[in-house]
Parts: C-alpha cells; sequence; structure tokens
C-alpha cells in the first residue's frame, strides 16, 4: 500500500485490529470524532473520549457501550480552560487504569469567525490558539511517558486545506493549523531515531459537520463526506500497518 489519501479510505483493517489498544479521542463529540470512536471500538479499542459537550460524550458513550466489548472512559474537559495541571491530571488517571497510551487523535477544534486580520479580536484569536495548538500540544507532551511505554504508538493531527495555504478570513483558524503542521514535523523529527512514536496529520477535506456548516454555509452537503468514510484513514494510521510512517502530511482525495 502507498501512503496517499485515496489508499487510506480504501483500506480495509482487520477486526482485531485495535485489540485491547488505548486510545485517547478529542473532539469526541464531534462528527469526525464520533465516528473514530464507534470505528475504534469496533475494531476492539479501549477509548478515553474528551470534549467539552457532557451530553454528546454521554451519548456516544452509551452507543459504544452497546455495540463493543468496552466501555469508554469520558473526560469532560472544555480545551479554551485546560492548563498543563488537567493533562497531567487526566495522563495519571490513564496511567493508573491501563499504564500506557497507544494512541491519541486530535479531533477537537474551534472555528471562531471568518473575518479581516486588521478586524479580529485579540480574545478570539487568543481562544482560537488555545483550543487548536496549545491543548493539543500540552496533552502530546503530558502523555508522552505513557505514548513512550506502548510498543507501537501513534498520534493522529486532524488538519485542513486552510492550514496548509493561508486563506483570506481565515486567520486564527488558518495560522493556529499551519502551526499545528509544524508541531507534528517537530515532534516526529525530534522522536523518530529514540521512540516508537509516530506522528502524522490528516486532512479529510469536506465533511459533514456542524463547523463545515458554520464555514460554508451554502455548500452543498452531497459535495462532502460523511465522517464514518473517514474513519479507514483514522484505523490506518492508528493500526500496526502505518508502522514507520512518520511526520506525513496526509489528504483525503477530493470526491
Amino acid at each position: 500500500m502507498t501512503h496517499d489519501g485515496d489508499d487510506l479510505l480504501a483500506y480495509s483493517p482487520p477486526a482485531d485490529l485495535l485489540e485491547d489498544r488505548v486510545i485517547l479521542i478529542t473532539g469526541a463529540a464531534g462528527a469526525i470524532g464520533a465516528a473514530t470512536a464507534v470505528a475504534c471500538a469496533a475494531h476492539g479499542a479501549r477509548l478515553i473520549l474528551l470534549d467539552k459537550n457532557e451530553r454528546g460524550l454521554e451519548t456516544l458513550h452509551d452507543r459504544i457501550e452497546a455495540a463493543a466489548s468496552h466501555a469508554p472512559v469520558i473526560a469532560v474537559q472544555d480545551l479554551r480552560h485546560a492548563t498543563p495541571d488537567h493533562f497531567d491530571t487526566l495522563v495519571e488517571e490513564i496511567d493508573q487504569e491501563w499504564a500506557r497510551l497507544d494512541g491519541i487523535v486530535h479531533c477537537a477544534t474551534q472555528l471562531g469567525v471568518l473575518s479581516p486580520l486588521h478586524s479580529s479580536r485579540f480574545e478570539l484569536w487568543s481562544e482560537i490558539l488555545q483550543v487548536n495548538l496549545l491543548a493539543p500540544y500540552l496533552l502530546t507532551r503530558s502523555s508522552l511517558p505513557l505514548l513512550r511505554r506502548a510498543a507501537d504508538a501513534s498520534v493522529v493531527f486532524t488538519s485542513s486545506d486552510v492550514a496548509r495555504a493561508g486563506r483570506a478570513y481565515w486567520g486564527a483558524y488558518s495560522a493556529s493549523g499551519a502551526a499545528l503542521e509544524n508541531l507534528v514535523a517537530i515532534w516526529s523529527d525530534e522522536l523518530e531515531t529514540n521512540t516508537q512514536i509516530r506522528f502524522n496529520s490528516f486532512d479529510p477535506g469536506p465533511v459533514n459537520s456542524r463547523l463545515r456548516d458554520n464555514a460554508y454555509p451554502g455548500e452543498q452537503r452531497q459535495s462532502r463526506r460523511d465522517p464514518a468514510d473517514l474513519t479507514p484513514a483514522y484505523l490506518y494510521l492508528l493500526g500496526s500497518a502505518s508502522h514507520g510512517l512518520r511526520g506525513r502530511q496526509l489528504t483525503a482525495p477530493p470526491l
């Protein structure tokens, strides 16, 4: 298998791909996060689901518990206010329960308001950078000791086209995404030779989600993918089939 986006979506995972692997998913109550969680659970993963939407997490928990062999753990956390101590506490709880972490899928993101740079509010910039850049950095940093204990750890960052090429009015969202892509490259370069942890990013393209509705209110929904159609890529990147794939910026093919 080559490692372009088309191949990732065509990946057919074995039923036990993630058997007993411990996977943390942020933005788990959102469209991509929830679909990824359901798919991971169906392939044997033990899940920690993080989101600020407690009701959404509870609904997802019940859905997975009814269908999968392992009930997930939910972690209600608003990333706008998360500190290093919050993440250290979460990691300590994961350590006590499983003593390792096999993967993280970063799906949490905040769009903000599309506006010209000169009229963007500082408070909103600060909030978007916190959610989209600082929180995934801090969570990954806190998780490193547990990721090092796993035999085949993988960290997947969800990206976007405006993270890779700046676009008018996308301001803080685009800038935070570009910084996140660089963060993936730095993590990968720093840890490639002395750990088994791999870091990659994946741009899912247009997806049926609330964020996409807000960003492109006139866009036809049939021109987007459903979140479940993207899960083969996340499963591939989390599982052992992607062993050796490091520091890559992967993109789903156009519909």
